[in-house]
């Protein structure tokens, strides 16, 4: 029988959630990211040790800030991965620029123009954007000029209902965290797959998007388990830590579809807009909660990158 792992790849798109040389060719994923936080392990990746050397040392020669060699690392990172990878990289807009569409749109037009200089082309790239309303308004100027985009800290249907109107690429529900806030809102030790609400999120959204013909491609990322990746087989994409690839392509077990096109409710569409979209947001205390963590864990982040950066 095969593993667990490549019967999820005959149905899903398997995305490597890492920076890490190693890990990328050990699994072979179609897609991967890197962001500050991947970044800073990749520090500590042998593979990557001597390019982030490289990069730091020109971007010195070259008179640029600690922050300015920071967003070039990243890119060079990403471009590393280009290389081992088949489809695309997505790459983080600075999440400190969450809340500010024209200099989100600014940032994202200058790494899509510093992988270019590398001889990379933008459609290996997915620009990674916070689902705020401003960041989802990024996103739809960004598709209107062929920059494709990845939505991520999605935690809320209102946020999949507009990155959808925005006409986004991809997005990122985060199946573990929404996991984690029920878990210590309710006392709960453990969830089993079907009752799992960070499941329950990204199958709705799922079923919303096939069920009105939306292309936007749904990728399940932040597990905390391979039972909640079993319970999401079928959908589009899937980003999974290399720990959980590990043991999906340890085990060696039948896997039982879960998600199909096929089997969409026919769910009506959905109107949005900016006034509903905040209303919504602001009645969902586990999105609102888990969208200002995750945009300030980013953040700091960022933060000690440019840091260590500035110490190397």
């Amino acid at each position: 029988m095969t593993s667990v792992l490549d019967q999820l790849r005959d149905m899903t798109t398997v995305v490597a959630d890492t920076g890490e040389v190693a890990s990328v060719k050990k699994y072979k994923p179609v897609d991967c990211t890197t962001n500050p936080s991947l970044v800073l392990g990749a520090l500590k990746d042998d593979a990557s040790k001597d390019l982030i050397a490289r990069e730091i040392e020109k971007g010195r020669k070259n008179g640029l800030s600690p922050d300015e060699i920071t967003a070039t690392l990243t890119v060079a990172v990403g471009a590393q991965l280009t290389e081992l990878v088949p489809g695309r990289v997505s790459t983080e807009v600075d999440a400190r620029l969450s809340f500010d569409t024209d200099a989100s749109v600014t940032r994202a037009r200058a790494i899509i123009e510093d992988y270019a200089a590398r001889g990379i082309g933008k459609d290996r790239i997915l620009i990674k954007l916070a689902s705020t309303w401003e960041g989802i308004r990024a996103c739809e100027i960004l598709q209107g000029e062929g920059i494709d985009c990845n939505l991520t800290l999605l935690f809320a249907k209102a946020q999949a209902v507009a990155c959808a109107d925005a006409n986004a690429f991809l997005i990122s529900p985060f199946v573990g965290r929404i996991t984690d806030w029920y878990k210590a809102k309710n006392g709960v030790d453990n969830y089993a797959p079907e009752e799992d609400p960070g499941v329950a999120s990204v199958r709705e959204i799922y079923d919303y998007y096939k069920s009105n013909g939306i292309g936007t491609v749904v990728m399940g990322a932040s597990f905390r388990n391979t039972g909640q990746i079993k319970a999401l087989a079928g959908c589009d994409n899937l980003t999974i830590a290399p720990k959980l690839l590990d043991e999906l392509d340890s085990e060696e077990a039948p896997l039982e579809r879960k998600l199909s096109p096929d089997n969409a409710s026919g769910a009506a569409r959905i109107e949005m807009d900016e006034p509903k979209f905040r209303w919504e947001m602001n009645s969902d205390a586990m999105a609102t909660e888990k969208l200002a963590e995750g945009i300030r864990n980013f953040d700091a982040d960022h933060r000690k990158l440019i840091q260590l950066v500035a110490d190397y």
